[in-house]
């Protein structure tokens, strides 16, 4: 038996409320179906101002740098990010910006994206997967796109949507198992620490 895979799931979106957030909360409903996840969420709104203005994570209050911190330090990573003018918000990036460059190595990320139409879809191999690679993270092998059309009143609406929601996790279940089964038990370390 192992213990839940620390995730933390960041929604890019600068809204409250976001279709980012409809379309991460499916893909976390959908991957809790098949793995125990502990999660934390991360929304990029909760860190404004005082993310824009932080040259360092010295520089940040401590909310912030405890959502840092939880990036750095989670097992598995969802990212959600909405697109606009064909890229990603500059404070999503920024916030990236200030995660330590080695935090994320061999780190399995599950990345997302919402946007005005099909066009942007790209933006998650264009922008999204070469930051993570840049980060030495595992970036999952099919992400997830959505459009208004997909999302209505809060939900997942779209049946092909919600099919590649699930192909998608379907593909992702074995690499997080795996990785899911090498973690310590925290339990085991705590009663061994006892004896």
């Amino acid at each position: 038996m192992s213990r839940p895979l620390k995730t933390v799931i960041v929604n890019g979106s600068l809204h409250r409320p976001s279709r980012t957030q409809v379309l991460l909360d499916a893909l976390r409903d959908t991957l809790n179906d098949q793995l125990a996840l502990d999660v934390q969420n991360i929304e990029l709104v909760s860190l404004l101002p005082e993310l824009g203005a932080a040259l360092s994570t010295d520089a940040l209050p401590a909310h912030a740098h405890q959502a840092i911190k939880a990036i750095e330090q989670a097992d598995f990573l969802i990212v959600g990010s909405p697109i606009f003018r064909a890229g990603i918000p500059g404070l999503l990036k920024h916030l990236f910006d200030l995660v330590d460059m080695n935090a994320l190595n061999g780190t399995p990320v599950l990345l997302a994206a919402t946007g005005g139409s099909q066009r942007h879809a790209l933006v998650i191999e264009h922008q999204l997967r070469p930051l993570f690679s840049f980060f030495q993270a595992l970036t999952l092998p099919i992400g997830v796109y959505a459009t208004p059309e997909d999302i209505q009143d809060g939900e997942v609406t779209n049946a092909a949507l919600q099919q590649h929601i699930q192909r998608t996790v379907d593909l992702a279940v074995p690499v997080l198992h795996s990785i899911q089964t090498r973690l310590p038990l925290q339990n085991s370390v705590l009663e061994a620490q006892a004896a």
